[in-house]
């Protein structure tokens, strides 16, 4: 089968973050996007969530960065991190 090539733009830490997991799984990062082509073209979907994480909303950064501030000013109340089961 005729090979083609295909070129990705995406942030350098993140590849360079792929590029060691890749490494850490035993393939590069040719073999990742060609397992995901495959998978995909024989599902017909994405295989796996898409979904934003309601934690970095605007209005979530928003509180989290006032709370910070506050605590940074002697304002803020510290308490322990509360774990939630999903």
């Amino acid at each position: 089968m005729a090979q083609t090539s295909v070129n990705i733009s995406m942030d350098e830490e993140l590849k360079e973050n792929m590029e060691q997991t890749c490494q850490e799984l035993g393939m590069n990062m040719t073999t990742a996007f060609t397992i995901f082509a495959k998978k995909m073209t024989r599902e017909k979907r994405i295989p796996f969530d898409v979904s934003v994480d309601p934690f970095y909303s605007e209005s979530n950064m928003a509180h989290l960065h006032r709370g910070v501030e506050a605590l940074n000013n002697g304002k803020g109340v510290e308490h322990e991190i509360i774990e939630v089961d999903e």
